[in-house]
């Protein structure tokens, strides 16, 4: 896919990672929906559809990520399109770590839990591979860590 890499450039800018941050889940999520998690707007890249529990309302919030595989597991990576905040997923995860993942036509559970140190550092050579935009969102991230979680099918 020789069009990936140029394609990326330009959607991990900041003008672009932040218009994104504020509308591409107004079409992903419901796009995902209707299609099974089968098509998104990120043309190609490994993506999933993650609905938690929210962890203050109670009601079930579903997210449009891209997602990392490792081993046999599925890895979210918590960039927010390079912001310097959480985004609202992880929240929820940390606070119930069970969730439901719509993937390629299926919709299964999975539990969430928090990478090693050394899982980290496999977890970002991958990611890099998958997405050139994480290298670009890790050097704007800089006053948080950038959650990853392992989802590993229940």
């Amino acid at each position: 896919m020789g069009w990936r890499k140029p394609l990326d450039s330009i959607v991990s800018t900041k003008p672009m990672a932040d218009l994104f941050r504020h509308t591409l889940h107004l079409i992903d999520r419901p796009l995902m929906r209707l299609t099974g998690g089968r098509f998104n707007m990120t043309l190609g890249l490994p993506s999933i559809l993650l609905t938690t529990m929210g962890r203050k309302s109670g009601v079930p919030r579903s997210s449009p990520l891209l997602y990392v595989p490792f081993e046999d597991d599925i890895v979210i990576i918590g960039t927010r399109f390079g912001g310097n905040s959480h985004p609202g997923w992880y929240y929820n995860l940390i606070a119930e770590p069970k969730a439901t993942v719509l993937k390629e036509g299926e919709s299964f559970e999975v539990e969430a839990r928090m990478p090693s140190d050394d899982e980290r550092a496999m977890i970002w050579e991958t990611a890099d591979q998958v997405y050139m935009g994480f290298e670009k969102y890790r050097s704007r991230v800089t006053e948080r860590e950038i959650p990853m979680f392992v989802l590993k099918r229940v």
